[in-house]
């Protein structure tokens, strides 16, 4: 009779054991398969309408600066504008999305003197900058490579592409010497945020 408890029991556990594994592997998949939907570098294809809802006709300057700014097509203008010739956007892929033969802007780190980032000295350096898109999409910068670093001179905010206003929103953050231009291609600029590394 012990015996007989004994096996009942052990076909009981085994049983549910089964179950909860295969229950656990529909949750894994299910999982999976969310993060396969979500995680792609694709942006979802918008109504013309859509798109018009995501465009921003100013860019705040906020976080760790000084002089939170307001920025607009013209203000940008007043700034020190510079002409950019051959600018290709290249996708992850390697595939050319957008070329440019003539591009106006105004260098990002220009931008962030104007604003004046809240340093303690000159050796507090730990900053990092988000251009951020109606869509969230972000990319980001760090205080090392726009201030000491070539691509300061290369991280753009456009207003211009090919004597016209930029499409998909009035400004767009770029940065000319990535290898590929695309994941820092953001176009739809809401914001230019400073945060420093805590």
């Amino acid at each position: 009779m012990k015996t007989q408890n004994y096996i009942l029991v052990l076909l009981i556990a085994f049983s549910c054991a089964m179950c909860n594994s295969s229950k656990k592997d529909r949750e894994e998949t299910v999982t999976t398969e969310k993060i396969a939907k979500t995680d792609n570098d694709k942006h979802p294809v918008l109504t013309p309408e859509d798109s018009l809802k995501m465009v921003n006709h100013s860019i705040e300057v906020k976080g760790d600066v000084e002089f939170p700014l307001n920025l607009t097509v013209d203000s940008l203008k007043k700034m020190k504008v510079v002409t950019l010739d051959d600018f290709k956007v290249v996708c992850q892929s390697g595939e050319v999305k957008k070329d440019n033969k003539i591009c106006k802007g105004v260098l990002l780190k220009d931008i962030l003197e104007k604003a004046k980032i809240k340093q303690n000295g000159h050796k507090d350096r730990n900053f990092y900058i988000v251009a951020r898109a109606s869509d969230d999409y972000k990319a980001t910068f760090s205080w090392a490579e726009l201030f000491n670093n070539p691509t300061g001179e290369n991280a753009y905010i456009l207003f211009e592409e090919n004597g016209k206003p930029v499409k998909n929103g009035e400004m767009i953050a770029i940065c000319k010497n990535d290898i590929k231009t695309g994941p820092r291609h953001v176009y739809w600029l809401k914001s230019i945020e400073v945060y420093k590394v805590k």
